[in-house]
């Protein structure tokens, strides 16, 4: 009950925003649980991009993180900070790749108390009106009666779909795993939802999978930084350095100039010897 306290003020906005979509926009209830949805990933946009971008930054300079993690294994205080400094200076925010999971929670916890508390807040005012999907499900009923469980094969696959698209800029294959066997598990805890918060469930996963897809060919990778090695000079003194090289050359005072002529040609012959 204090859960759904704290989430009426949102569940209030719900409830007006699918009776506007209803009344204004002539869509049926489930079709309108749709339409939300799109609304809401639409405003998610902003925050799906730096999502997009922090993760690529992360897999950019991961042999860099790795490279420090290893470096100070044995200190983890310390290996944080540097981490935390690293990340300051390379513009990297660690948890942007969590909040556009973290601004849908609120909305799919509100979302689920309206479609608890529907036919009393809502099919009161209006009798009559269709609450089925596709003549398939009930918005307000459970997600395992009738064809309830197409839908939850439809979100499986959905979610499978949109998950690979996050799986594939992570570095650690538990992380993958992990990410793509949660849609199974939750299962047995879905089949109390209303299909209702299903189809929105459904409907961003198939937003998730596009979005992926756009970006990938709209949302071009940051150019990885430069790599050094022993033999990369320092760029404050390769100028400095030509003058130096010149004389240890020999071709400063005192010393043979160098032939600028062309090169004699040397022919080897079978026995070992060479004749210019």
């Amino acid at each position: 009950m204090i859960v759904a306290g704290i989430f009426t003020p949102l569940e209030r906005v719900m409830t007006h925003i699918l009776v506007w979509l209803h009344v204004t926009g002539g869509l049926t209830w489930a079709w309108s649980v749709v339409a939300l949805t799109v609304i809401v990933r639409i405003l998610l946009v902003p925050v799906a991009v730096r999502q997009i971008h922090s993760m690529q930054a992360l897999q950019m300079h991961a042999p860099e993180m790795k490279e420090i993690q290893q470096r100070y294994k044995n200190d983890k205080q310390k290996q944080s900070e540097e981490l935390m400094k690293f990340y300051r200076e390379n513009k990297i925010n660690p948890y942007a790749a969590c909040l556009p999971i973290a601004f849908q929670i609120p909305i799919f916890i509100s979302l689920y108390y309206t479609l608890r508390h529907f036919e009393g807040n809502i099919l009161s005012h209006y009798p009559g009106s269709s609450v089925e999907w596709l003549h398939l499900v009930n918005i307000t009923q459970n997600v395992k009666v009738g064809w309830g469980p197409l839908l939850l094969v439809i979100y499986v696959a959905s979610q499978l779909t949109s998950s690979y698209f996050m799986s594939t800029s992570m570095q650690s294959n538990a992380q993958r795993w992990m990410i793509m066997v949660l849609p199974v598990a939750f299962l047995p805890f879905l089949l109390r939802f209303p299909a209702g918060l299903m189809i929105y469930w459904v409907t961003t996963n198939l937003w998730t999978t596009g979005q992926g897809l756009v970006s990938r060919r709209m949302i071009k990778a940051p150019a990885p930084p430069p790599k050094r090695s022993s033999r990369t000079p320092p760029k404050d003194t390769s100028a400095r350095g030509a003058p130096a090289a010149s004389t240890a050359s020999g071709t400063g005072s005192g010393q043979a100039p160098q032939r600028t002529g062309p090169s004699r040609r040397v022919k080897r012959k079978r026995g070992g010897r060479t004749r210019r």
